[in-house]
């Protein structure tokens, strides 16, 4: 019988355990309230390429998120009902409209896409291959659309934005949405490879 080896998903579970206290730590001392635009951003797309390297790199980390249920990588965006969270700042004057509103929506209704994918999508074959692609491609896009409202409306004000520099939402650019953006694209290369083997296995 083959048992799957522990060790890659362990160094990946201490990997995330420190990068998440880092990033609280960045939050929690003031750090990302003093970033100032492009810094945010520069942070963001950083930590994305690092993770990419890391893919390129890793054999071993390469390998277990090749192999990992996508579902479980599906899952990790349900942490996008953070739009309702989003919502709730706005009716209270602390975010502005298009970043609160428009991309708080956004994100409940690529989350709830995504409840619904891992509830009742069976991803294998053409017809699973084509819901997981459509839903990772709306899922990327609106993420890409809310990275850059809240770019261009930081530029504009940047006092407006602040709250996304200030615990917890400070976790969005320095942890969580580097994240997502890293699964948007590990499910496409998983898509891709799923298409050469004649749609098999996702």
């Amino acid at each position: 019988m083959n048992r799957v080896d522990p060790r890659p998903q362990n160094k990946v579970l201490a990997a995330i355990i420190v990068w998440y206290a880092l990033a609280i730590f960045a939050g929690g001392s003031g750090f990302t309230l003093r970033m100032v635009p492009p810094l945010p951003q520069i942070v963001l797309f950083g930590l994305v390429v690092l993770l990419l390297l890391l893919y390129w790199l890793s054999q071993s980390f390469r390998k277990w998120v090749l192999s990992v249920n996508i579902k479980l990588l599906v899952a990790l965006h349900l942490t996008r009902f953070v739009g309702f969270y989003f919502l709730f700042l706005y009716s209270r004057g602390q975010l502005p409209y298009d970043f609160a509103v428009l991309g708080g929506w956004g994100d409940i209704i690529v989350a709830t896409a995504a409840l619904l994918v891992i509830l009742l999508a069976t991803l294998v074959g053409k017809s699973g291959w084509i819901i997981c692609l459509v839903w990772n491609l709306i899922g990327l896009v609106d993420i890409l659309f809310v990275i850059a409202t809240a770019a261009r409306l930081t530029i504009a004000d940047p006092q407006s934005m602040s709250e996304l520099l200030k615990l917890p939402l400070s976790l969005l650019p320095t942890f969580l949405v580097p994240i997502l953006i890293f699964t948007h694209i590990i499910i496409f290369i998983r898509l891709y490879r799923a298409r050469r083997a004649g749609y098999i296995k996702l």
